[in-house]
């Protein structure tokens, strides 16, 4: 068994393709090269967790879509994420959420990467935003010094000090593996502009 981690595909989000320049033609296409990716990498039996901002558009197609990507899939809820307790009705999404697949659904988390390497993860990063100020600073974590796993940002980094971005736009629109960012963060803190 694998895992994994990703954040802020923005299933049937026409407009994230312009706004992050992904290299798409429509949601369509971009719908079926994350699922596409995703399916290839990840067996049935691994673990996904997804930081966050997996659907919108029309977003009982958009869950539909996110059925379709295999393994136990997880989500620490962001932001878009119409169950993620910052929404408004949040409570009325997490079954629909559920039934396209995520086993667990929570603002935030711990994980074990192995080799002894225990980090937190949360959709936001400690700060740090994909527009010019910080938003939803009450829902960010505490910097108590340690690594974080986030997404939310998009394709503004890779790793800034010790926040480790696991979005889509910068992991060649796939899930990126445990050992991996535990290679990552044995490389100590880095900014590296632009997902290097």
């Amino acid at each position: 068994m694998t895992l994994w981690f990703t954040s802020d595909l923005h299933l049937g989000h026409e407009n994230i393709i312009r706004y992050c320049d992904r290299p798409f033609a429509d949601a369509d296409e971009m719908d079926a090269e994350l699922v596409r990716r995703w399916n290839e990498r990840v067996a049935p039996d691994d673990t996904v967790w997804v930081l966050g901002d997996v659907a919108l558009g029309p977003i009982h197609r958009s869950l539909a879509r996110a059925a379709e990507l295999v393994g136990d899939k997880r989500l620490v809820s962001g932001n878009h994420d119409r169950c993620w307790p910052g929404n408004k009705q949040w409570e009325r999404w997490v079954d629909p959420y559920r039934e396209a697949g995520f086993s667990e659904i929570v603002t935030e988390a711990t994980v074990d990467l192995g080799d002894g390497v225990v980090v937190p993860m949360c959709h936001f990063p400690f700060r740090g935003d994909s527009h010019d100020d910080d938003r939803f600073v009450p829902y960010r974590p505490i910097d108590h010094g340690g690594w974080l796993l986030h997404g939310h940002i998009h394709e503004r980094w890779r790793v800034d000090g010790r926040q480790l971005n696991v979005g889509c736009d910068v992991w060649d629109y796939a899930p990126v593996d445990a050992t991996t960012l535990r290679a990552v963060i044995a490389q100590g803190p880095a900014f590296v502009p632009g997902g290097g």
